[in-house]
């Protein structure tokens, strides 16, 4: 077993630990005052690890159910930096990423498929297909309790909100696994190995660098709801 096997074993076992430990925390009565949160965080812990771990005892532990509750009965009203808004609004997004690709991704080991002569291109497409629809849909359930609407209206309002800040996302996603494929391992990455998930992360981590400034114009011009 070489040195980067080894590292990304280790890398992949933080995530998942961390995503555990975040869970674990929600389910022993903090469960976020906003139903979808509840998945985003531990998922965020799969690809961000320690980040995520100091980003939800940072952010998610004010905006338990529990806490904002207490304060709505005493008539109080959370303030809440943006940069946290805009934090919730990225994170909410790569989520339903990362959920289409592992999913897309797991059905391409089962059912190759090559478009345009290249399996490659073909997964990024398959997987951005993925993404996309499970993105908007992590959107929708985020909006319609906020709103009065009707399912209709609140797909709509996804679309709306949510399209941009996906793209933008998955342009960094891309960005990091076409630079890792490449440039550093010269087609070496297959979804199989544990190396593939290693980088995922990294890219993933791209993705949220790529989508905040896009969630932050977004929310500053109340395109997308302020989480």
């Amino acid at each position: 077993m070489n040195v980067l096997r080894i590292i990304s074993i280790i890398s992949i076992g933080i995530g998942f630990l961390s995503a555990i430990i975040i869970l674990i925390n929600i389910l022993a009565g903090n469960k976020q005052h906003m139903m979808i949160m509840n998945f985003v965080w531990p998922i965020t812990g799969l690809y961000a690890g320690p980040l995520a771990l100091l980003a939800y005892y940072t952010i998610g532990k004010r905006t338990t159910h529990k806490m904002m509750t207490a304060m709505k009965e005493k008539h109080m009203e959370m303030k809440k930096p943006f940069w946290q808004s805009v934090v919730n609004g990225a994170l909410h997004c790569g989520s339903g990423c990362i959920i289409g690709d592992i999913i897309a991704e797991s059905l391409l080991l089962i059912f190759p498929v090559v478009l345009l002569g290249s399996k490659l291109y073909s997964s990024w497409m398959i997987d951005f297909i993925f993404a996309f629809v499970i993105g908007i849909i992590f959107q929708y359930y985020a909006i319609k309790p906020m709103k009065k609407m009707s399912s209709v209206e609140a797909l709509k309002a996804a679309l709306k909100a949510d399209a941009l800040s996906l793209t933008s996302w998955q342009i960094g996603m891309y960005g990091g696994m076409a630079i890792a494929t490449f440039l550093i391992f010269k087609h070496s990455l297959e979804p199989s190995t544990f190396l593939f998930w290693f980088v995922m992360q990294f890219a993933m981590l791209l993705g949220f660098i790529t989508a905040y400034p896009v969630n932050w114009w977004l929310i500053k011009k109340g395109i997308k709801e302020a989480m």
